[in-house]
C-alpha cells in the first residue's frame, strides 16, 4: 500500500522509473541560495536530496534548508547522520521534520570529522546507521521510542539509506545492506556509478539475495565536467572507482561539459535496462543548473503525476 504522505514512495509504488536529485546546503545563512538551486529542479526531479554537514563541513541545517526548498515547491529528502547527535537529538530531529512535512529521510554513519575543517570537533557515532534505521523504523511503524515510550503522534518517514556497489570487502557490504533491509529499509541510493561492469555484477548479486523485491534501489549519477574532478574522485573519494577509460574520454572531449552530460545520460541508458533498479540519484555537485538538461537527454521529462 502507497504511503500517501510520500511522493516518492508513490511514485515507485505506481510502477514510474523515479527521478532523485541532490543539493548542498551553503555555508551560511541565506535562504535565497535554497530557493536558487530549487528553481533548476522544480519540474525535472520527483524528490531532492539535502545534505546534512557533508564532508564534516559546516552548512545549514539539513532540515531547514529542506524546508525552504519544500516551500518552492520540491519533494525533499532529508539526510541525518550519526556524527554529530546522540539518539536524543536525532529521534528529536526526525520528531521535527516530520511535524514540519518533510517525509523522507537517508540514514547515514556520517564522514568522519577529521575529513572536514574542524577535525578537533568531538564527534558522537552512538548510532551508526543499522540501528538509525531501526530505531526511525520503530518509531514510525510502532511509534515507539529507543527508550519504548510510546508517541500518539509517529513521525511519517519514507526510510533510505545508502549502498556502495564498489566498496570492499564485497561480501561484507552485501551483509550490512541486508542488515539495512532487515532493520526496515525502504530504499537504497547507491555510490555514483562509473564502472558498469561492477555495477551489473553488484545488481546481480543483490537480485541472488532478493533484496531487489524487498527495497527501491536508485542508482547514482554524477555528471561532471573535468577530467581533474574524476582523477580527485579516483584519487581521494573513499569507495569510488573511477575507470581510467572514464577519464581518457573526458580528457579527449572537446566540450568537457557537453560531453560529462553525455556520459552521465549514457551511465542512465544503461542502468534502466537493469533488473532491480527502480529509479536514479543524481548528484551534481555545484552543478544544479545541469539536471534539467540530463532529465531532458534521458527522455525522463516530463515527470509523471501522483498524489
Amino acid at each position: 500500500m502507497a504511503k500517501k504522505y510520500s511522493k516518492v514512495k508513490n511514485m515507485l509504488d505506481a510502477g514510474h522509473f523515479v527521478v532523485c536529485s541532490e543539493m548542498g546546503p551553503p555555508i551560511g545563512a541565506d535562504p535565497d541560495f535554497i530557493r536558487e538551486k530549487a528553481n533548476y529542479l522544480k519540474g525535472y526531479v520527483d524528490g531532492v536530496n539535502v545534505t546534512d554537514n557533508q564532508t564534516a563541513i559546516v552548512r545549514m541545517s539539513s532540515i531547514a534548508a529542506a524546508k525552504i526548498a519544500m516551500e518552492e515547491g520540491l519533494e525533499m529528502i532529508i539526510q541525518i547522520t550519526g556524527r554529530d547527535r546522540n539518539r536524543i537529538g536525532l529521534q528529536s530531529d526526525i520528531l521535527g521534520a516530520s511535524a514540519l512535512g518533510l517525509r523522507n529521510v537517508l540514514l547515514l554513519t556520517g564522514d568522519h570529522q577529521t575529513f572536514g575543517k574542524d577535525p578537533g570537533a568531538k564527534n558522537v557515532f552512538e548510532m551508526g546507521s543499522v540501528q538509525l534505521i531501526k530505531a526511525v523504523n520503530d518509531m514510525v511503524e510502532d511509534g515507539i521510542l529507543i527508550n519504548g515510550d510510546e508517541m500518539k503522534v509517529p513521525p511519517k518517514m519514507f526510510i533510505g539509506a545508502a549502498a556502495n556497489p564498489f566498496a570492499d570487502p564485497f561480501e561484507m557490504q552485501m551483509i550490512k545492506m541486508q542488515k539495512k533491509v532487515k532493520s526496515g529499509v525502504e530504499f537504497f541510493q547507491t555510490q555514483a556509478i562509473y564502472n558498469m561492469e561492477k555495477f551489473e555484477y553488484w545488481m546481480e548479486e543483490v537480485r541472488k539475495r532478493g533484496m531487489h523485491e524487498e527495497v527501491d534501489i536508485l542508482a547514482g549519477i554524477l555528471p561532471t565536467r573535468s577530467a581533474k574532478a574524476l582523477r580527485m574522485m579516483k584519487k581521494y573519494v573513499a569507495g569510488m572507482d573511477v575507470p581510467d577509460h572514464v577519464i581518457k574520454r573526458m580528457d579527449q572531449a572537446e566540450d568537457k561539459e557537453k560531453e560529462g552530460v553525455k556520459m552521465a545520460v549514457e551511465t542512465i541508458e544503461k542502468v534502466r535496462e537493469i533488473e532491480g533498479v527502480r529509479g536514479v540519484h543524481l548528484m551534481p555537485v555545484a552543478w544544479e543548473e545541469i539536471t534539467p538538461e540530463v532529465v531532458k537527454e534521458a527522455s525522463l521529462y516530463p515527470r509523471p503525476e501522483v498524489e
